[in-house]
């Protein structure tokens, strides 16, 4: 028996990186997982990938398109989650983007962009996830994906580092309201990590002269890390997994930071 077997979760933004890593991760200790992305064909492959893992544990896997920022796209996932495994317990907010721009070039579009996706993307599936277990009565837990850049501005990602902002914010309004539901929200805040977005931020950055050759932006970041070098998804998912799991259900409202030890709050 795996820490959470019996539990049936969903991971926005689960066809690569982070968020891939976090829900294989919670295949593997029993749980039933809905890989959900805006990219339907990767997602599918992703999901189907796991199935061996998850029969092998104990779990059901599935997957679903959607985007985040559309209530009707988030409503249907989480009633596709509903009729495959019954019931949600688990919910993490994890789809982001991010588009690098010098401060003071910074567009409406730009900040639009960002915010829809990683502020009322985030809004949006705490509201529906919510919903689901309130209705269920059996609680639930609601897990975000913060950022160190939810901590402190960046010069070249000030709308990112806003949003960020904004999760952390939610997060523990979120708390707040849904503790009466025994619903916790809680969250976690990456520092460097090697994905495919850090890969397309190293690119734009060079793009808008703040970087003068490929790779880095990631070394000047790394710098920082006390740690000694950039993390990998699986160095998130000890974490993550521990946040979908009972051994966290004394703990809401809070970001663990998980960053190698970038930013010491």
């Amino acid at each position: 028996m795996g820490r959470l077997s019996g539990r049936s979760c969903i991971v926005t933004g689960a066809a690569r990186g982070i968020g891939r890593a976090i829900g294989e991760a919670l295949v593997c200790e029993g749980a039933d997982v809905c890989f959900a992305d805006i990219d339907g064909d990767k997602v599918a492959e992703v999901a189907a990938s796991n199935i061996a893992s998850a029969q092998i544990a104990g779990g059901k896997v599935t997957h679903a398109a959607v985007d985040v920022t559309d209530r009707m796209q988030v409503r249907a996932l989480i009633a596709h989650a509903v009729s495959v495994f019954g019931k949600i317990d688990v919910k993490f907010n994890n789809a982001g983007v991010n588009r690098p721009m010098n401060f003071l070039d910074v567009t409406e579009e730009n900040w639009n962009f960002i915010m829809g996706v990683n502020g009322l993307g985030c809004l949006i599936g705490m509201q529906e996830a919510a919903r689901q277990m309130i209705a269920q009565g059996t609680g639930g837990k609601i897990i975000n994906t913060a950022s160190i850049a939810s901590r402190q501005g960046f010069d070249n990602v000030a709308p990112y580092c806003a949003s960020k902002f904004a999760v952390v914010s939610l997060t523990q309004s979120g708390a707040r309201d849904l503790a009466k539901h025994n619903i916790t929200v809680t969250g976690f805040a990456p520092g460097v990590v090697a994905t495919e977005m850090w890969e397309q931020v190293d690119q734009d950055l060079m793009e808008i002269g703040a970087a003068e050759r490929p790779g880095q932006a990631m070394e000047d970041f790394a710098a920082g890390i006390l740690k000694g070098r950039v993390a990998t998804p699986r160095d998130i998912t000890g974490t993550t997994t521990y946040l979908a799991s009972a051994d966290s259900d004394y703990m809401t409202g809070q970001i663990v930071m998980i960053d190698g030890g970038m930013v010491l709050v």
